[in-house]
């Protein structure tokens, strides 16, 4: 594990050098990182290769960052955006519209603005007035013609250039919207359709939660309820993550078993392609569905899958694929639960006491929380210690809510309104069971502040490495005393 790790540490150093070099086409940089790719692998397993593969991943980071940013800065669009240009443009929505009261918008691929070729760069689509209407019911994947103003990023969606945005198109008049013309953008939309329209006989705030859990679609939740959420270190549970992917796995799980080992692959890589289409995609669903997929192909080969390997390799080839993920802090999260659960839940479980269940709850819940206080803290400055109880309590709604509001919402969106209402009844007794621990727990103000978190760490470690050296001293006192009993048993000399 040193060796992946420690390619995995030279890569983000090269992104960080690189957003510090600025964008540039960076060819000779990728060039040497390839070679220095090829000549590791012809050292194989030695040191130099070491050596040639960490200098190699330095140099792609650097590469692939200064690629990114130079795509930001010279592009199809650059011109108009600087020159807020006024033309038509036929647009492709990557998610789903969202905004405030008076405003919607999204990020879309720009197929073509003015009449020339706009290199699918995207932007970010700004839509007010009564065309909001219109546009608030696309969905991912569905096209549109609009008129409209391309402008720079400014104000808040600055942060959108990290999602590949090289500005804003500000519509004024909508001239037509088509359905996707994607095979998996259409039937991922379908199924999408087919388990909202099972949940719509649920009230309005379940319904929307019910949204959350299993899409990641929180647009429709109460403002009051997702400040409870975040208050109670709950959010994730509106984020679609890896336990999402692996129930969505569980449900058709009984008819890949049947098939043989390729065609079960390709299965199941297809079920993840819908379930990520389906959930458009967010950072959390795309490390879970690389995960899962290098897993699925390490079985196909019959080589081992560790863990904590499977994550470094997958959070390798995402970085490398699209760098601006380091900036994403769902992304960061995501990798931070998956690392904390895979290096801290079995020491934790271990050390508990107590009924297996809990105690494996209660460790998988605490070293998730491990894994993402660092990035917490640097981004919201505080850590809510309410999460370890809260996530404890609602931990078993968890699984059983998934598996079945995504079973009750595509059975009763095929079979009606009045099978789905019976089928719902389960779903919303668990719905408002976790409303009822998100609202409780938000109101207990516990937290710690980044000097309140250094002062624990700090103790934490200090206990540690107490007990670390208890051990070590003991251990070497106890051998030393053993080796002199056996010394003077075995010496003939003594009586």
């Amino acid at each position: 594990m040193i060796v992946p790790l420690t390619m995995l540490g030279a890569l983000v150093a090269g992104i960080l050098a690189g957003e510090q070099l600025g964008g540039g086409p960076a060819r000779i940089l990728l060039g040497t990182a390839l070679c220095g790719f090829g000549i590791a692998f012809g050292y194989r397993h030695t040191r130099p290769a070491v050596v040639f593969v960490v200098a190699a991943c330095v140099l792609l980071g650097s590469a692939v960052e200064q690629r990114a940013l130079h795509g930001l800065e010279r592009s199809p669009l650059t011109v108009p955006v600087a020159s807020d240009a006024e033309g038509e443009a036929v647009l492709t929505l990557a998610e789903d519209p969202d905004g405030p009261t008076f405003e919607s918008g999204a990020i879309a691929r720009v197929d073509s603005f003015g009449g020339r070729d706009a290199g699918e760069r995207r932007v970010f689509v700004v839509v007010q007035g009564d065309e909001r209407s219109v546009f608030g019911a696309l969905e991912a994947g569905d096209r549109l013609r609009a008129t409209g103003t391309m402008t720079p990023l400014h104000g808040f969606s600055t942060r959108l250039r990290w999602q590949h945005a090289v500005g804003e198109f500000r519509v004024d008049d909508i001239r037509a919207v088509a359905r996707p013309d994607s095979l998996w953008y259409g039937a991922a939309n379908g199924a999408r359709r087919a388990v909202l329209r099972g949940s719509a006989t649920l009230p309005a705030t379940p319904r929307a939660l019910l949204t959350g859990f299993l899409l990641g679609d929180t647009r429709a939740i109460p403002d009051d309820l997702v400040v409870a959420f975040r208050d109670a270190g709950l959010s994730h549970l509106l984020a679609v993550s890896g336990a999402n992917v692996a129930f969505a796995l569980a449900v058709v799980e009984p008819a890949l078993r049947r098939l043989r080992r390729g065609p079960r692959l390709i299965g199941g890589l297809g079920v993840l392609v819908l379930f990520g289409t389906m959930t458009r995609w967010e950072p959390s669903v795309l490390r879970a569905s690389v995960m899962v997929g290098l897993v699925m192909l390490a079985r196909l080969l019959g080589r081992p899958a560790e863990a904590r390997r499977v994550l470094v390799l997958a959070m390798l080839g995402l970085l490398a694929a699209d760098p601006f993920l380091l900036h994403s802090v769902g992304f960061l999260l995501s990798c931070g639960a998956c690392a904390g659960i895979v290096v801290f839940a079995a020491p934790c479980s271990a050390r508990l006491r107590g009924p297996s269940w809990f105690r494996e709850a209660l460790a998988v819940t605490t070293a998730a929380q491990i894994g993402v206080a660092p990035v917490l803290l640097t981004t919201f400055g505080t850590i809510p210690l309410i999460a370890l109880p809260a996530n404890l309590v609602a931990a078993p709604f968890v699984g059983p809510l998934t598996v079945w509001g995504l079973v009750a919402g595509l059975v009763g969106g095929v079979l009606g309104p009045g099978v789905a209402w019976w089928l719902q009844l389960p779903t919303l007794a668990m719905l408002r069971g976790i409303e009822w621990v998100a609202r409780s727990a938000a109101t207990a103000p516990l937290a710690l502040d980044p000097t309140q978190a250094s002062w624990l760490t700090a103790a934490v470690a200090l206990v540690a490495g107490t007990r670390w050296w208890r051990t070590r001293t003991g251990s070497i006192t106890g051998r030393g005393r053993r080796i002199h009993r056996e010394g003077k048993r075995s010496d003939p000399a003594r009586p």
